[in-house]
């Protein structure tokens, strides 16, 4: 039986390489998907509110978002009251996007999963929430210590 990291490892990069390729339809890169639907979710954010809700830095997505104001995705302006703030706000295109990216990520997660049961799929997302819990929960405690 193959150790659960081997497998996991060896499974994330597939569906990394699949979602990847899905994106690509759309002149995306993976990840610039998820700061389009924290926007469409809440559009005008700030950077840093991106990156909290993304769990990345706010560098990480500055540069994403240079990317995406480029591709015509996203525009920049500054907060009405606090003139010191960038907030991030979606173009008609970035907004279009929408439906064609949530169908794409649904029919992957469908065909990925075509193989199981109703029962198996609940048990997977069972597990692999606990496993993020628990993964997650290790870092915090590398982090303090």
């Amino acid at each position: 039986m193959p150790d659960f990291l081997d497998l996991h490892g060896s499974t994330s990069k597939a569906l990394r390489a699949l979602a990847d390729r899905d994106m690509r339809k759309y002149g995306l890169h993976l990840g610039q998907n998820h700061v389009l639907a924290v926007l469409w979710e809440r559009d005008g954010r700030t950077p840093g509110e991106m990156a909290a809700v993304l769990s990345v830095t706010t560098p990480t997505v500055v540069k994403m978002a240079t990317r995406m104001t480029t591709a015509g995705l996203l525009v920049r302006k500054r907060d009405d009251h606090d003139n010191r703030l960038v907030r991030l706000w979606l173009t008609d295109r970035g907004r279009e996007l929408r439906e064609p990216i949530e169908a794409d990520r649904k029919a992957l997660s469908d065909n990925v999963t075509a193989d199981l049961t109703p029962t198996e799929r609940r048990h997977l997302m069972t597990a692999l929430e606990k496993i993020h819990r628990a993964a997650t929960d290790l870092l915090g405690e590398s982090a303090d210590g």
